[in-house]
């Protein structure tokens, strides 16, 4: 595989995040330099829906790329969906952007959460807070994630994290899959 970034920027400081674009990114490149950037997520702390999740972790992207000399970056963003039914799930987006203007988007981490959970976000909370809250615990969001509450530890956030990373990287995995289409051949009609 002919992976050609050496130098990638994640658009956030949360040690999960990092460790998730690192063990992806490891296994393409191993010289990887990764830079971590504080950036705004132009979207609400606690995103509502996945557009709106999404948003967030694009507009990650691209502020790392633009405040970095990297060749590659990765905006990651969790948030939360209302379901039809008065439930709620989580959500999780990476979206990587590369200076082309080629963008990969990969999603991941759609599980049930606890009404009381969701209660406290309706009430303004974040999602690792409430999770922080109900748990008795400390940094969820920067730890093992409400994933790894919920599931006993089974799997923990930067697991979650860390195959929606790989999704994003497609078009630059398999590159040849995403070249631009050629307009089908005309028939002649005569």
């Amino acid at each position: 595989m002919n992976f050609p970034f050496a130098r990638v920027a994640v658009g956030s400081r949360n040690p999960v995040k990092l460790a998730a674009v690192r063990a992806v990114l490891e296994r393409v490149q191993p010289a990887v330099e990764l830079f971590a950037v504080d950036v705004a997520s132009g979207v609400p702390d606690q995103p509502m829906g996945d557009e709106e999740t999404q948003r967030g972790a694009r507009n990650r992207a691209i502020a790392a790329l633009q405040l970095t000399g990297a060749e590659l970056a990765v905006g990651l963003e969790g948030g939360v969906v209302e379901l039809a039914d008065g439930r709620m799930r989580s959500c999780a987006w990476a979206v990587v952007v590369d200076r082309e203007g080629v963008e990969g988007l990969g999603g991941s981490l759609s599980m049930p959460l606890p009404d009381l959970v969701a209660a406290r976000i309706r009430a303004g909370e974040e999602l690792g807070h409430a999770m922080d809250a109900i748990a008795n615990v400390v940094g969820t969001k920067h730890g093992r994630g409400a994933v790894g509450i919920l599931t006993a530890g089974l799997i923990d956030r930067q697991g979650a994290y860390e195959p929606m990373v790989a999704y994003a990287l497609a078009p630059w995995l398999a590159p040849a899959f995403f070249a631009p289409a050629e307009a089908p051949a005309e028939r002649d009609l005569d």
